[in-house]
């Protein structure tokens, strides 16, 4: 399958630009948001180059963030960059389970293939199986109770685009796929 950003930015328009006034901008060097302001009149998510992954893991970072830090740059999130310690990569962790579920639920409504991201490759080693149970277990809870409106909205324009009919049931999201 053919997985053009031009087709994702337009469709995360469609989505966003009217009531959330937020373009998706594919060619970053690195991915970033920036709230609206004397540059832009409008809430930018940068993805990294045109990797379709990196701009569905950057919206479903905008999906987690609620109004106020939606003002802020990059949300205002801490983020140490590749190479952190045991101890950082912990509080990675715990900051990311939410936003790689969505992530995941995204690339399967695309038919995009996911992997858990642990984004430390030159840290300290650190056993990947329990965050990858917690990924699990999260997108398991957003099956079961329902995701909250803009990633639902996503969702389902994802699956309108590339997987018309199709249903995302708990099943397909199991351990041995990530």
């Amino acid at each position: 399958m053919n997985f053009d950003c031009k087709e994702l930015v337009q469709l995360f328009e469609r989505c966003f630009l009217n009531d959330f006034n937020t373009v998706l901008v594919p060619g970053a060097e690195e991915p970033e948001y920036l709230p609206a302001d004397e540059t832009s009149p409008h809430h930018r998510i940068l993805f990294t180059r045109d990797y379709f992954r990196s701009a569905l893991h950057e919206i479903s970072h905008w999906c987690v963030a609620g109004p106020q830090r939606r003002l802020l740059p990059d949300f205002g999130y801490w983020y140490a960059p590749d190479g952190r310690t045991a101890q950082q990569q912990q509080a990675f962790e715990q900051v990311e389970v939410k936003p790689q579920a969505l992530e995941w639920l995204f690339c399967e409504a695309a038919g995009h293939p996911f992997r858990v991201s642990l984004d430390n490759l030159s840290g300290e080693p650190t056993d990947p199986l329990p965050f990858k149970r917690k990924v699990v277990a999260q997108v398991h809870a957003c099956l079961a109770e329902g995701v909250s409106e803009r990633p639902q909205r996503f969702i389902q324009a994802l699956l309108d685009c590339y997987r018309p009919g199709v249903q995302l049931t708990a099943n397909a999201f199991r351990l041995d796929r990530i």
